[in-house]
């Protein structure tokens, strides 16, 4: 008996663990099942188990950001979550306005140098003018403490109605501002002048709520003083609303003309086309691309080349032909969320393929030589579309241009590099602005710049503090990089001028060879329709 007893306990307890181990797999085995079968559901499958088992507390906010922003990393580049403060920032951006102080400041050492200020914000009425270096922003320091320059930004950006005091320095004194932050309007067009007596320049910098409105502006402008021409600068845009790039794209071409077209799984094809009603259906047009030419920038270019209205000149663009819709939380963050291609009139998408590089694919175009040569430019020969004309456009990677214009490289030499290594040229603008600040800002003429350049020896004050910085030009080094060096110089001080930007583009764009080629090649293409591109060595 006392035998037979003896083997039931192990027995039991065998039973008892067999059991439990069949209820664990059994739950398991369940839970398998719900996290495959229930789709989105299993990551609240997860997240339920942290709250359930994790060992300590956890920041329920702080997982699921890096739990949304990790899934939209696996869909496509542009598919991204954002919090509060980057979407209000990046929205602010887009809107043609924000929310501060209005200045324009450069930072060329460790000390921001006011560019310009906003004529009727808060800085103008309060007496801050162009060369004033910013010290504090109420009681905490900006010069001398190598801020990042975002973080500048945010120290003077607020709520309107909320106030500020931002203490500045000028001609060896401390001044003190207190400022009550308001609405501030950002423009897109950052020039808009004639460069001949029949060309005309625009630069737009980014699509905004304003873009049409400011373009219209701008362009009508252009057109009272002559123009038959127009330049229009879309290099290193980077985008922004949809509806925007359609509306300026309308104003170039003639009725029932197609604009773009969008299309993806949810949502059915949709065209944009003119409705005739442009003001310059006319008038002559060559657009200005390059590899930081993206979006909306490329809805324009495509519509103007695939209707053969115009000339595309520069270098291949980004390659983004996605669309984004926001979605938004009551937290304040939102998604941007990918949920169409767009297509060019020929019915080309022009998005680039993903890639692991994807973010670093200038580096790449630069490797493979397609800086240097449009023969090294990689088409994807399935990808084959005709223009309005039966010219050969090619879809899959940004818009190619007509009129290719190779980078130079050429042109710097090694005292050169050195200057730009250094941005001494940048850094002696700010320098040179504390001495010469009354005299500059007054001046609203080229000519009149020019005259005071020479009159004050701005040149060998440069070659000077080149010295001061231990860049020293070698015999001959001066004479062949300052046809190049010396506009740029002279465009970066003539910026505090009354001229503001458009000083800087009037020095540095007879050097743009982009523009010179634009010039050259004029508004029309005369090209066979079986010839794809013009290469300028």
């Amino acid at each position: 008996m006392k035998n037979k007893k003896a083997w039931i306990i192990p027995v039991l307890t065998f039973l008892l663990g067999a059991m439990l181990v069949s209820i664990g797999a059994n739950i398991m085995f369940r839970n398998y099942l719900k996290g495959r079968a229930a789709g989105w559901q299993k990551m609240n499958l997860v997240l339920s188990q942290i709250d359930a088992n994790y060992v300590d507390d956890v920041d329920h906010a702080v997982v699921t950001d890096a739990a949304i922003a990790a899934a939209l990393e696996k869909l496509d580049p542009h598919s991204v979550y954002m919090l509060p403060e980057p979407l209000k920032e990046a929205e602010d951006q887009l809107s043609g306005g924000f929310e501060g102080i209005g200045i324009q400041f450069n930072v060329p050492n460790d000390t921001a140098v006011v560019l310009s200020v906003i004529p009727g914000g808060p800085a103008e009425r309060a007496g801050i003018l162009s060369g004033d270096r910013l010290l504090k922003a109420d009681e905490r320091d900006m010069a001398g403490v190598k801020m990042p320059q975002d973080t500048m930004v945010r120290l003077m950006k607020g709520p309107k109605g909320t106030k500020v005091t931002i203490t500045v320095g000028r001609d060896g004194e401390k001044i003190p501002f207190e400022l009550t932050r308001d609405r501030i309007p950002e423009h897109c067009v950052d020039a808009a002048f004639m460069l001949n007596d029949t060309t005309g320049y625009l630069r737009l910098s980014k699509f905004t709520r304003t873009t049409y409105a400011e373009c219209l502006e701008a362009t009508v402008g252009l057109v009272s003083q002559g123009m038959t021409h127009l330049l229009f600068d879309v290099r290193d845009n980077t985008g922004g609303y949809f509806d925007q790039a359609c509306n300026l794209a309308n104003d170039y071409l003639p009725n029932g003309a197609g604009i773009v077209y969008m299309e993806g799984k949810h949502r059915p094809r949709s065209d944009v086309k003119a409705n005739g009603r442009g003001l310059f259906q006319n008038l002559g047009i060559s657009v200005l691309i390059n590899d930081g030419s993206a979006s909306a920038s490329e809805i324009f270019a495509g519509a103007i080349q695939d209707n053969d209205r115009g000339v595309i000149v520069g270098r291949r663009s980004f390659g983004k032909g996605l669309v984004q819709e926001p979605i938004y939380f009551s937290d304040g963050s939102g998604v941007r969320l990918t949920v169409a291609r767009f297509h060019t009139p020929s019915g080309r998408c022009i998005q680039k393929p993903y890639s692991d590089d994807y973010a670093y694919d200038f580096l790449k175009r630069y490797k493979d030589g397609e800086l240097m040569s449009a023969d090294s430019i990689k088409v994807d020969s399935t990808k084959i579309y005709r223009t309005l004309k039966g010219r050969t456009v090619y879809g899959g990677g940004g818009i190619i241009p007509d009129v290719f214009v190779p980078i130079d490289t050429t042109k710097a030499n090694r005292f050169h590099i050195e200057c730009n290594k250094k941005a001494l040229a940048v850094r002696y603008a700010g320098k040179f602005i504390d001495k010469h600040r009354k005299d500059i800002i007054i001046l609203e003429k080229v000519e009149e710049l020019d005259t005071y350049f020479k009159q004050c020896g701005l040149e060998k004050d440069f070659l000077a503090f080149a010295r001061s910085q231990g860049v020293v030009a070698r015999p001959g080094e001066w004479e062949e990089s300052r046809v190049y060096l010396l506009p740029q110089i002279k465009g970066l001080c003539a910026r505090y001028s009354k001229l503001g930007e458009t000083a800087y583009y009037r020095y540095v764009l007879p050097l743009d060879e982009t523009v010179q080629a634009a010039i050259k090649h004029g508004p029309v293409l005369e090209l066979p329709s079986d010839e794809e591109s013009l290469d300028i060595e």
